[in-house]
């Protein structure tokens, strides 16, 4: 269960991170929602995989290479299904695109990157 408290702490540390480069990269570089919402994700899920290796999951002794790729396989899939979310849920139905990425990165950020980071990345 510890181990499950810290993974959302590390997820929501990240997902401040992703959210506030992509507010940063829409208001204030004036780049399109999507596309600061991918660079929002990129920076957050570096975030998630350094405090997921060190704090999380204590997988340091594990080579850092193959976690990497694991990570990137992983983070590809969640990039894929955030960023396509966040493009129906704000283009389809007109809500703000930060609420559609807190919904959308929210749900997946659950029920997706921590067992899958569990499972696959870090395994014990």
């Amino acid at each position: 269960m510890l181990t499950f408290i810290k993974a959302q702490a590390s997820s929501l540390t990240a997902t401040l991170v992703d959210y506030l480069t992509t507010w940063f990269c829409v208001s204030f570089l004036g780049i399109w929602y999507v596309a600061g919402s991918v660079t929002g994700t990129v920076v957050g899920g570096c975030v998630n995989f350094y405090m997921g290796r060190n704090w999380v999951f204590n997988s340091t002794n594990k080579d850092i290479k193959l976690q990497i790729l694991k990570y990137i396989l992983v983070w590809c899939g969640n990039l894929l299904i955030v960023t396509t979310g966040v493009y129906i849920i704000t283009h389809f139905l007109s809500i703000n695109y930060l609420l559609s990425k807190i919904l959308v990165s929210g749900l997946i950020g659950t029920i997706y990157n921590y067992f899958m980071q569990k499972q696959f990345i870090f395994t014990q």
